[in-house]
């Protein structure tokens, strides 16, 4: 992969993505100080949320900061909803029998009922979204499912990319070997989600990981947060997950493994320039 995207074959590159921006404020925040003061280097924006409107401001303000489109079909933050773009009635598949989008834990439901004709068109209300506000986004990618969740809504998510002039991100063999049969790059090495890190031990897990980092392409879907009054009534359980992600990604010993080892912190314009340039 690395001399797909321009690099020396040894070279260890890393995506760190801040996942999850637009969510609240506490979260754009910490997204935004997560780059400019950290490790990070792009964050995914989720259009249909509460704080989607607040990120794209920043993003206007910051147009150096590379960012890509977390397409969003769940909702999981209950205290403080959100809905599809797309009008209720144009999407009912996407909707449970209260009417609203499914949580992370009924995905499965979700999964089973939606139409991808529904998909589609809320996926274009949320790029619509955000590129009729301004800023330009340099790939698409899920939030709270991988590859999309179905063959058939990567499939699609692909075709938009191509469309808008975009990139994807890819997680799982089957859509990593799918891209890379034609010839686009993807991540070399098994996907960080750092929902999915314990956190006890955190700050050392990730100095250790950050270490190892291999040589190829790797990528971590992080999630910083402030993890404020506010955050914390949103998100009784995930804030947590969110103010220990923020402190490592903006501490000095994240910046100095970084120097110290090498590694080169990329983010979804170089993926973008070869998916365009290789005509999706």
């Amino acid at each position: 992969m690395n001399d797909l995207l321009g690099f020396e074959p040894d070279a260890r590159l890393l995506i760190v993505n801040s996942d999850d921006f637009g969510m609240h404020r506490a979260i754009n925040d910490a997204v935004v100080r997560s780059i400019e003061e950290g490790i990070s280097g792009s964050c995914s924006l989720m259009a249909p949320c509460p704080g989607a409107e607040h990120a794209m401001g920043l993003l206007r303000d910051r147009p150096e900061i590379p960012f890509g489109i977390h397409l969003t079909l769940v909702c999981d933050t209950p205290r403080r909803r959100w809905g599809p773009l797309a009008a209720k009635e144009e999407v009912p598949s996407l909707l449970d029998a209260a009417g609203e989008l499914f949580t992370p834990d009924r995905v499965p439901e979700l999964l089973a009922q939606a139409r991808l004709d529904e998909v589609e068109r809320e996926f274009r209300a949320q790029i619509a979204a955000v590129t009729d506000a301004g800023p330009a986004p340099t790939h698409l990618d899920w939030h709270c499912l991988a590859d999309g969740g179905r063959p058939d809504v990567f499939d699609l998510t692909v075709a938009l990319a191509q469309e808008y002039g975009l990139a994807v991100r890819a997680w799982l063999d089957p859509a990593r070997q799918k891209v890379r049969a034609r010839g686009l790059p993807v991540v070399d090495h098994d996907f960080l989600d750092s929902f999915r890190l314990e956190l006890d031990g955190k700050a050392a897990t990730y100095a250790r990981l950050l270490r190892e980092v291999p040589v190829g392409l790797s990528e971590w879907a992080v999630h910083p947060g402030l993890g404020d009054e506010d955050a914390r009534a949103i998100e009784p359980g995930g804030w947590r997950v969110r103010r220990t992600d923020y402190e490592f990604l903006t501490s000095p010993e994240a910046r100095e493994i970084l120097r110290s080892e090498g590694i080169t912190v990329l983010d979804y314009r170089v993926l973008q320039e070869v998916w365009v340039g290789r005509g999706t």
